[in-house]
């Protein structure tokens, strides 16, 4: 019996919706492999800020720190500032916990179809490599003069060579797992300081991957080249906002950002790695009952799969993917009617039969 425990934080708006969904796929996949499954459930969100002041306790992190790992569903919602929503739950686990890499697999499935003209399953599989604990995505800078005419903005980005190098070696080793091919978003003709040096050292690391292929582009024509020729990428690799762009922009490309999963991952255990859907809180669908849970699922076989689960891993896949080619039970977004939890029953159903 493998033993593992998790975290739970539902969050805001459509996690609260997707979460048992995810929940419910877990449970009836891992049923069959020995392993149980402990969930501890945490209301850090919003509402949570809205009654404290804070979106998680003073001890929050000590709280989260003896878990396996986190299950997030989403942050932020109306009323509170998204700088805010962040900066208080989501940023702090990532950084704290070193969770230095953000995977984000992308992927078209047999059954959807890709808003972009001729392109079928297999034309677009590829993951996304973000930096996610440095970069542009820093506290470091302030407001002078707020208020007047000589108001002054600053913010800094932050590359050290201990995180720009581990980042660009983790996505090198999964490029060679891979089709040994890897992309690096920059904008080096732009960005002075920084994006030369990110470019400086994926090409001192690039002689340690003689086998691996390599190319860079600017961040600008990179995301028109995603939309015009996603079938050339296999493993990209960018900084934390070149990284953020471009993995939402992938999943759009395949029909729904919904379906997209994504793991904040501590490679050396040392702490929890936190795993959620990208599509966010959406408030905007909120309490309709018609959120797509498949993100959620598929960011929950990411988590057994960073937990040594790679059979569980693989049977809540053929379940996405077989409930995904039937389009029985498919939400709006898929260009279906079913539910939350109808889709997240035909889940459920699937998984029965590849167990």
């Amino acid at each position: 019996m493998r033993e593992f425990n998790i975290a739970v934080i539902p969050g805001d708006g459509i996690g609260k919706e997707v979460i048992p969904e995810g929940i419910k796929a877990l449970e009836a996949a891992t049923a069959a492999f020995g392993i149980q499954l402990t969930f501890t459930w945490f209301d850090w969100s919003c509402e949570t800020y809205h009654q404290t002041g804070k979106m998680m306790p003073d001890n929050g992190l000590e709280i989260l720190k003896t878990f396996d790992a986190i299950y997030l569903g989403a942050v932020g919602f109306p009323g509170v500032p998204d700088h805010i929503s962040l900066w208080g739950l989501l940023l702090p686990i990532r950084r704290e916990f070193d969770q230095y890499v953000n995977l984000r697999p992308v992927r078209l499935f047999e059954g959807l179809a890709s808003p972009l003209a001729n392109k079928a399953p297999g034309d677009i599989d590829f993951y996304v490599v973000r930096e996610n604990v440095e970069g542009e995505y820093s506290n470091i800078g302030g407001v002078q003069y707020p208020g007047s005419d000589n108001e002054v903005v600053v913010q800094q980005s932050v590359f050290t060579r201990k995180g720009t190098d581990r980042i660009i070696k983790y996505a090198f080793e999964l490029a060679q797992q891979r089709d040994k091919h890897l992309s690096s978003a920059t904008k080096s003709n732009g960005l002075y300081h920084s994006m030369p040096y990110w470019d400086s050292r994926v090409e001192a690391i690039t002689a340690d991957y003689p086998e691996v292929n390599v190319d860079h582009f600017h961040i600008d024509i990179f995301c028109a080249n995603l939309v015009r020729m996603p079938e050339f990428y296999d493993v990209i690799v960018g900084s934390n906002l070149f990284g953020d762009i471009l993995s939402d922009l992938g999943p759009a490309c395949t029909g729904t950002i919904a379906i997209a999963p994504s793991a904040n991952i501590n490679p050396d255990k040392t702490f929890p790695s936190m795993f959620e859907p990208v599509h966010g809180s959406a408030p905007d669908i909120a309490g309709q009952n018609i959120a797509n849970p498949i993100g959620t699922v598929w960011a929950g076989a990411m988590m057994l799969q960073h937990l040594g689960c790679d059979d569980v891993h693989d049977v809540m896949m053929a379940a996405i993917e077989e409930v995904i080619q039937r389009q029985e039970s498919l939400t709006r977004d898929m260009g279906g009617i079913a539910s939350t939890q109808e889709l997240g029953d035909a889940i459920v159903a699937a998984i029965g039969n590849h167990r």
